[in-house]
């Protein structure tokens, strides 16, 4: 039995090869998802170990000892001084660090907004000391304002020297900066693509903390002092408030959250291979059930001289695992090109990967046997049941008995039993919690769909029966092309099954990305009434100088910040969002159950309703605030608002919030100019801020267009990795009409021989294949729409301004799409 396999499989090689490149390819997608991402992952992780290789134990303030409004306390230079005295210290640096952006000689922001940093060079308590984490390439280490140190791979790529100016930004004011030096370093972000600028200590201080503060002590064992060691000195000398870690700990704990990144991105990736292998599964199953029918006298035969049922289901199991495996080790040779491919791209868009060797683990050779083979078997044990139920005495006929109507009537009813419980499913999720109904809703979507595929043989028979108008214009091959597509109606499902998943995806994705973002579009205009907003752009805190700056210009009427900070509110934290009470009312637009904007002026505070409901606040209620310095003061509640995205919780005027506030901080400004929204107006919004690559200023209209650009961008990256199940899909049509076509040898000649030409042949095979695409369009369509409506139901809830929009034009375009899918298809088999 396994030679008759082997030979099986070389003696229909070109009918398989269809199934080995649908398996190939799902394959081929999970295991460069793997080897990518697992390249990634050690290159990242071994990065990390060299920056912390020289980091012995590490000091850090210890937030769970924290409490009250305000930032955790930081580390003192006396603390600084006092772990370097300590026994087994070999040496001490202190470390500050946050976002500066950097311009390039083009003015433009140099590497990615997350991972522009700038820090100290630590030269030791009297200056003369080196910072081992940054060795000097060139020039010397920063010693005063005005200088900076750039990493080496920054100073390639931007051209900058030793004594150029440079332009940088911390929190939006522009500094003009000398460079007096290069470094080298290990650091991940910086090999990952992003930029480190280097300040003197004090400097640093100034920009990111408090003089003589520091957010991290980092320490270094004397000779025969172990970390463990060292550790045990610093937990018995320095304040409990201080927390201490080894190098190691430091390197783990980097190590498993990169590892839980990568996690995530690996998932991701590998639910789209999931969704092609899945499609796969229909031309495999497809393939095997056509190749038993080709087969019924031999399989009959064998039955006859001997060979059990076992026998035969285990030789077309067999054959279907050798096809596996051939699919199996290509997708895995594929895969490894695409990884280095990926890696490659990167690199080319300036994501630039940290240095390291391919990383082929034994988790990607054993995922990718086990998918292709486990999946190849899985699909053709079906028809591997089929083959051996077939009874010799079908030996002494040509065709094995085809598949009853009772058959199809069972199937028609667990069709519809999977179709009313899956929809029920999405129903009920729809009425529920957003976090509580995910999980209902993935259920319900997965039965729903199984449910129409089962259905789709009854399905098939109406719907091609609707398109028999159009078809009659062809004439004869018209009418034998829609009388093709409805003879076995378990192919035509299968066949268009295949095509109808990706498109369900693809339609449900578009429907929910235009209507959310036309729901966050509507929610900006309707909240606000300011020309301009600004704001950094990696949204991190704006310095109040921008606001100063601004207040001065001719061209403002009104400008208000959203001062972000904390406070205990009657002994539960809150956070505050500072405003200028004098001109909020003027740049949003909220509805009031009570009282007005100009309570804040008087020095009450406003709160959103749900944040009242929620304690029990009305207009009138007292409250006392105990700020960050640790002072209290009572406030009373002068209104409650209908809160949304842009403005919500608690509001006070910043007169009131910045005496208590240590480092006031805005997420953003927003500002109105006498002439309204103009490019002329914006120019000069940006020449006060020194035309500041870090800073963002933009009108409603740039927001939405922004929100358009990154949807758009988050659409065509999932249309990409949704193509791989389309171009499965289409394999499954030229797969399944290239079998047919062989199986019709006899029909397709006597036709020729009563008069249709090879014209009219081809346009028979061209036009089944375009009803049987159309087909699988209008129902992947269908449910995508079905799940786009219920997915948008669930984010109402979220979004008060979420209204559903149908893309025709899109749906359109699908349609038409799987017309062509159709005619290309057909080209070959035709």
């Amino acid at each position: 039995m396994f030679r008759t396999a082997l030979r099986n499989v070389l003696a229909h090689k070109a009918r398989l090869l269809m199934t080995v490149l649908a398996v190939m390819l799902g394959v081929a997608f999970v295991a460069g998802t793997l080897v990518f991402t697992s390249t990634l992952s050690s290159a990242f992780q071994k990065s990390s170990e060299k920056g912390f290789a020289q980091v012995d134990v590490a000091l850090r303030p210890d937030e769970s000892a924290h409490e009250g409004p305000g930032d955790a306390a930081r580390l003192s230079q006396e603390l600084l001084e006092k772990a370097e005295r300590l026994p087994g210290t070999g040496g001490a640096l202190g470390e500050v660090s946050g976002f500066a952006a950097l311009a390039d000689k083009d003015g433009k922001l140099v590497g990615q907004g997350w991972s522009t940093r700038g820090g100290n060079y630590y030269a030791g308590a009297d200056g003369g000391g080196t910072d081992f984490r940054y060795p000097v390439k060139e020039g010397r280490a920063p010693e005063r304002e005005g200088e900076v140190m750039l990493d080496a791979r920054t100073a390639e790529r931007t051209g900058y020297k030793v004594g150029d100016t440079v332009r940088t930004s911390v929190n939006g004011p522009v500094r003009q900066e000398k460079v007096v030096g290069v470094f080298t370093t290990d650091d991940g972000g910086v090999a990952a693509g992003g930029t480190l600028v280097l300040f003197d200590t004090r400097t640093a201080q100034s920009l990111f903390t408090k003089p003589g503060e520091y957010e991290q002590i980092i320490l270094t064992a004397d000779k025969g002092t172990s970390q463990a060691q060292l550790l045990k000195q610093v937990r018995e000398n320095l304040p409990k408030e201080v927390e201490a870690t080894t190098g190691k700990t430091l390197a783990d704990e980097q190590a498993r959250m990169i590892d839980s990144e990568m996690s995530n991105m690996r998932t991701f990736l590998l639910v789209f291979a999931g969704i092609s292998l899945f499609v796969g599964v229909f031309i495999i199953a497809n393939t095997f059930t056509m190749l038993v029918a080709q087969r019924t006298k031999e399989l009959a035969l064998m039955r006859a001289v001997g060979a059990s049922r076992r026998q035969v289901t285990r030789s077309v199991l067999l054959e279907a695992g050798v096809v596996g495996t051939i699919a199996a080790v290509v997708g895995l040779v594929t895969g490894i090109g695409i990884a280095a491919g990926l890696r490659s791209l990167m690199n080319a868009f300036d994501l630039t990967v940290p240095d390291g060797p391919l990383l082929v683990g034994a988790n990607a050779v054993v995922a990718s046997l086990v998918v292709g083979i486990g999946v190849t078997m899985l699909a053709a044990w079906l028809p591997a049941r089929r083959a051996a139920k077939i009874p010799p005495v079908a030996a002494m006929s040509s065709v094995h008995a085809t598949p009853t109507t009772r058959s199809l009537v069972v199937r028609n009813t667990i069709g519809s039993v999977l179709f009313a419980a899956g929809a029920a499913l999405v129903l009920l999720a729809t009425g529920m919690d957003f976090k509580a109904a995910q999980l209902p809703m993935a259920l319900g979507a997965g039965v729903l769909v199984i449910g129409v595929f089962v259905l789709t043989p009854l399905l098939s028979r109406p719907l091609i029966a609707a398109a028999g108008p159009l078809l009659r214009a062809f004439g004869v091959s018209g009418r034998l092309a829609r009388q093709n597509a409805v003879r076995n109606p378990r192919r035509t499902a299968a066949t268009a099954s295949a095509l109808m998943i990706g498109l369900t995806l693809i339609t449900g994705l578009t429907v929910v990305a235009g209507s959310s973002q036309q729901a966050i579009n509507k929610m900006a205009a309707d909240a606000i009434k300011a020309d301009y907003t600004v704001s950094m752009a990696n949204y991190s805190d704006l310095s109040p100088e921008v606001e100063k700056t601004l207040r001065d210009l001719p061209e403002v009427t009104a400008i208000s910040p959203l001062r972000r900070a904390d406070a205990e509110v009657d002994g539960t934290t809150h956070w505050i969002s500072g405003v200028s009470g004098k001109d909020i009312n003027k740049l949003v637009d909220v509805a009031f159950d009570s009282g007005s904007f100009a309570d804040l002026a008087a020095g009450g505070v406003i709160v959103d309703r749900t944040t009242a409901e929620a304690n029990d606040w009305k207009r009138g209620s007292t409250l006392t605030f105990t700020f960050e310095d640790g002072k209290s003061e009572k406030l009373t509640v002068g209104g409650v608002f209908k809160g949304n995205e842009m403005v919500q919780g608690l509001l006070m005027d910043t007169a009131v919030l910045d005496p208590h506030t240590q480092r006031p901080a805005d997420s953003q400004l927003m500002v109105k100019l006498k002439d309204g929204v103009s490019e002329a107006g914006k120019s000069e919004v940006a020449k006060a801020l020194g035309d500041n690559p870090a800073i963002l200023i933009q009108s409603k209209q740039d927001v939405s267009d922004s929100i358009a650009k990154d949807f758009t961008i988050m659409l065509n990256m999932l249309y990409a990795l949704l193509a791989m199940a389309v171009v499965v899909a289409v394999l499954g049509v030229v797969n399944t009409l290239a079998m047919s076509v062989f199986e019709r040898s006899q029909e397709i000649g006597m036709l020729r021989a009563i008069g249709l030409d090879r014209t009219g042949i081809k346009r028979m095979v061209r036009l089944e294949s375009i009803v049987i695409a159309v087909f699988g369009g209008v129902m992947g369509v269908a449910l995508g729409l079905f799940f786009g409506w219920a997915v948008g139901e669930l984010l109402g809830g979220a979004f008060g301004t979420y209204s559903l929009v149908i893309p025709w034009d899109r749906i359109a375009l699908f349609l038409a799409l799987s017309a062509l899918v159709g005619v290309l298809a057909a080209l070959c088999p035709a």
